[in-house]
């Protein structure tokens, strides 16, 4: 008996069907929406909450490493609460602390409140889909999912953008803030619309310890005696999980040659898209003279392919067209685009930068699709779940590591650029001079030429980076080759 019919309440059928769809999207626009929204905003929340620019990239590394936990985590909820009152939960959560994030007077009371806002979030986009799929008949499930795939599109384009006019139009809380009142709209309707589908929980036992070693690897990265316990507890992860009886991760999974490719591939491409989505607002803002908002304009370019490219994709794959071939030329695009970027200047225009972005977010649409059904087309049917749920943690795993590695190396970079070329500039002092000359004054000479290295240094660093993740990436095309042809198509229902 289907959890509909069990119900006193008759299944949604003709508009009310439509009515909870939307809502459903809604759910799902606001997880996606709050993974760019922030990225623009870091410059301003670190100048207003008084901490390094480095320190500021935290605000979305802790979202994203609490998310990845969450993930694997997902099934075992919804067999405990029920997929319902899981999403309904979420969704209710994610909007208290989007409240706390937004009222946060100090930085870490707003990366504790952002932990928290990533753990709310993690079952939002795949029981949003799960129950998507669960109240439709079949007949109309590729309408509802293109429904529900149109906020996953629309989502990064509108972040950068409305994460921008809150910054320069109001302030950077309600940047959170206004996740609230869409949540509290969601909360309400889909429970009102979807208690009638609520099934019942089940008391199943939970893998702690693998629990435990989890979030020790994922989270202890702060200092070196931190990243020598994250090692030490990803091996006893691995050994843990390899050998109980009831793992809550699956790692068996990785025997499948396709799978641990594809995951690689996933790993390298992903983790460098999502490092150099947050370092381009940093560098916009900090040595371009960009607006939050104008620095949300250029990242939206990322997104816009999406939208066109995306159906084409999906017919092209339809037709038998050999995935690997698709994400070949897919992440070779991403590549290329980030090597042309190395080679950026001080004087580039808006359309210098945001070109590139658009190719680039071409690239990831031609990538990610494929990527996925390739990935979940290389294990058995019994594993489909298992495997979604550790592709969807690894992905967000390796943004939050490109994301801390990239900050880091920026920083360290534009250090080591400005040296030297102190060492190297206006060694006779003809440029000091010059300067002092136009300004009528030796202060404001020394400052505008110490500025005029610093944008220089950050270039230099910034390029630096860009040809280090070209070539990253450029390995992640590379890997794919090694993957062997997925031998089956995929029930898209497990693509979170």
């Amino acid at each position: 008996m289907s959890d509909a019919t069990s119900q006193q309440e008759p299944a949604l059928s003709g508009p009310m069907l439509w009515v909870a769809a939307i809502f459903l999207s809604l759910g799902n626009f606001l997880a996606v929406l709050n993974m760019t929204i922030a990225n623009v905003a870091v410059p301003t929340i670190a100048g207003n909450l008084g901490v390094s620019g480095s320190q500021g990239t935290w605000v979305i590394t802790s979202y994203s490493v609490a998310e990845a936990i969450l993930v694997p985590l997902t099934g075992w909820l919804t067999n405990r609460f029920g997929a319902v009152k899981l999403f309904v939960w979420a969704c209710a959560l994610f909007g208290v602390c989007s409240l706390l994030c937004g009222l946060s007077g100090s930085f870490n009371i707003l990366v504790l409140a952002r932990v928290a806002q990533g753990m709310a979030g993690g079952p939002i986009m795949p029981m949003s889909q799960t129950l998507l799929l669960r109240i439709f008949p079949k007949k109309q499930a590729a309408a509802a999912t293109g429904l529900w795939a149109v906020t996953s599109l629309v989502a990064p384009v509108v972040g950068p953008i409305l994460g921008g006019i809150m910054c320069d139009d109001y302030s950077w809380n309600w940047v959170f803030l206004i996740n609230v009142p869409l949540a509290i709209i969601t909360t309400g309707a889909c429970w009102m619309l979807l208690k009638r589908y609520k099934d019942a929980p089940k008391s199943e036992p939970i893998d702690v310890m693998g629990l435990v070693l989890l979030t020790v690897w994922v989270s202890s990265n702060e200092i070196r005696i931190l990243t020598i316990t994250a090692v030490l507890g990803f091996f006893a992860f691995l050994i843990w999980e390899l050998t109980h009886k009831n793992p809550i991760v699956d790692l068996k999974v990785f025997r499948h040659r396709g799978f641990a490719i594809g995951n690689l591939t996933l790993v390298l491409t992903f983790g460098g898209f999502f490092a150099l989505n947050v370092l381009t607002p940093l560098w916009l803002q900090g040595y371009m003279g960009y607006t939050a908002t104008w620095a949300g304009y250029a990242m939206a370019w990322s997104g816009v392919s999406s939208i066109i490219v995306a159906p084409m994709v999906a017919v092209m794959l339809e037709k038998g067209v050999d995935p690997r071939k698709v994400i070949f030329f897919g992440v070779v695009c991403i590549a290329a685009t980030t090597f042309y970027r190395s080679i950026a200047t001080t004087d580039m225009t808006y359309w210098d930068i945001g070109l590139p972005l658009l190719g680039q977010g071409l690239g990831l649409t031609v990538f990610y699709v494929p990527i996925t059904l390739l990935i979940l087309g290389s294990v058995e049917e019994s594993e489909l779940a298992s495997a979604a749920g550790q592709m969807n943690f690894l992905r967000t795993l390796a943004g939050a590591i490109g994301t801390s590695l990239i900050n880091t190396g920026w920083e360290d970079g534009i250090k080591y650029q400005r040296a030297d070329l102190v060492a190297i500039s206006d060694p006779a002092g003809m440029v000091i001079s010059g300067l002092h000359q136009a300004l009528g004054s030796l202060d404001a000479a020394r400052e505008g030429f110490s500025y005029l290295l610093e944008s220089q240094a950050c270039m230099l660093a910034t390029n630096a980076l860009m040809f280090t993740v070209g070539i990253i990436i450029a390995i992640g095309a590379v890997s794919i080759c090694l993957a062997p042809k997925p031998t089956r198509q995929v029930d898209t229902s497990h693509v979170h």
